[in-house]
């Protein structure tokens, strides 16, 4: 369990931070390439972690090993400790952000600008409650 407290609060600290940098207006986010690539790097962060937590939880609870990591949200929703939206939620944040890392030409600035200030936190935050509920 100290793993999993361990985890929860880094991404506490990792989204504290990025909400440190985050611009307020997309104009700013695109017109600032180190704004950008800090706040991606952040997402990146942001999402990998829980994607570990997602499988430290899913060790706690002895589920089924996942066949890769948008597989972990899919087994925490099947087994009803994340419901079927948040699953999907998460999956589409590692999706963004495999994005980010591998394909960074084709980012659309709009809509990773629009996750991080309108849904990043909100879905994280509510997973991290699952999380320390059910654990």
């Amino acid at each position: 369990m100290k793993r999993i407290d361990d985890k929860i609060t880094q991404i506490h600290g990792f989204i504290s931070q990025l909400k440190d940098i985050v611009p307020s207006e997309i104009e700013e986010y695109r017109s600032s390439i180190e704004k950008r690539a800090a706040c991606e790097r952040y997402v990146e962060k942001i999402v990998e972690a829980a994607v570990d937590l997602a499988f430290m939880a899913i060790k706690a609870k002895r589920f089924e090993i996942p066949e890769d990591d948008a597989d972990a949200f899919n087994i925490l929703s099947n087994h009803n400790f994340i419901n079927e939206g948040l699953a999907k939620r998460l999956k589409a944040a590692k999706g963004m952000r495999n994005l980010i890392v591998h394909e960074y030409g084709r980012i659309d600035d709009d809509k990773v600008f629009h996750s991080i200030t309108q849904e990043l936190e909100k879905d994280v935050d509510e997973f991290l409650k699952e999380v320390k509920k059910s654990t």
